[in-house]
Formats: structure tokens, C-alpha cells, sequence
């Protein structure tokens, strides 16, 4: 008579099927839940919209322009224009947010001196506008 050789391993199928159909299950009933309605509560005040930004334009050739408007078109400025400009912008809306939008072949010391001067403008919302895509490298 021939001698059995123990098994010592577990057979995981079986788990793997269960798992399998419980996830149908998840799926098939997932989105037949009904979701109930929500009724927002209402205020008297209602909060004003955000101030749109303003854009300072760092050229390929480092000159400026500034756009502050979304509509307006951008104005080309020297150091000091810009700087009056901000200055008005700050003392009107101390919350006023500003992106800097910098050209890709200027040299990064040029944005930095930009982001500089806005900092001693006195802007707090300051951002980088940046161009969704993707490169190789």
C-alpha cells in the first residue's frame, strides 16, 4: 500500500472565489443605494465672491506686464509703473491675490526679484501659474 504525502499547504481558490462574488455583489448594489436629500441651511449674509487675481506677465526678455483683469488685456510696465500699480492694487483690497506667470527661458533670478517686490508691496495671496502638460525628460 501506498503512502500519502501530507499536504501542508492552504488552497486559497476557494477564498479567492468568495472574494471574487462578494466584490460582484459590491459593485451590482453599490450604485442602487438610494441617497437622501440634503436642504442647505440659509443665510442672511452671504459671503462676497472671491477677488480675481491679478497677473504679473515675467517675459523671455525679463520686461513686464501686468493684467488686472481677467478681461483687461496686459499692459507692459517698467519696474517702477508695476510698482505703483501693485501699491494701488494692495491699498484698495489688502486681500487682493496676484500670480506671477514667468516666461520658461527667463532666468529664474528675474521671477525671484518679482515675487521679491510683491512681497514688499504687501500681497499675501501670491501664486505661480504653471501649464498643465506633460514632458519627456
Amino acid at each position: 500500500m501506498a503512502q500519502r504525502r501530507l499536504m501542508n499547504q492552504i488552497n486559497v481558490v476557494p477564498y479567492i472565489d468568495v472574494m471574487l462574488v462578494l466584490l460582484v455583489i459590491f459593485m451590482v448594489t453599490a450604485p442602487m443605494i438610494q441617497t437622501g436629500t440634503v436642504e442647505l441651511p440659509s443665510v442672511r449674509d452671504v459671503p462676497q465672491a472671491p477677488t480675481e487675481a491679478m497677473i504679473v506677465y515675467v517675459k523671455a526678455d525679463g520686461s513686464l506686464a501686468l493684467q488686472e483683469t481677467s478681461t483687461a488685456t496686459p499692459q507692459d510696465k517698467t519696474n517702477f509703473e508695476l510698482a505703483q500699480a501693485l501699491t494701488a492694487a494692495i491699498e484698495s483690497n489688502p486681500q487682493q491675490p496676484i500670480v506671477v506667470a514667468a516666461d520658461k527661458d527667463v532666468r529664474y533670478e528675474r521671477v525671484m526679484e518679482t515675487l521679491d517686490e510683491l512681497r514688499r508691496t504687501g500681497f499675501q495671496k501670491v501664486g505661480l501659474q504653471t501649464q498643465a502638460g506633460s514632458q519627456s525628460r
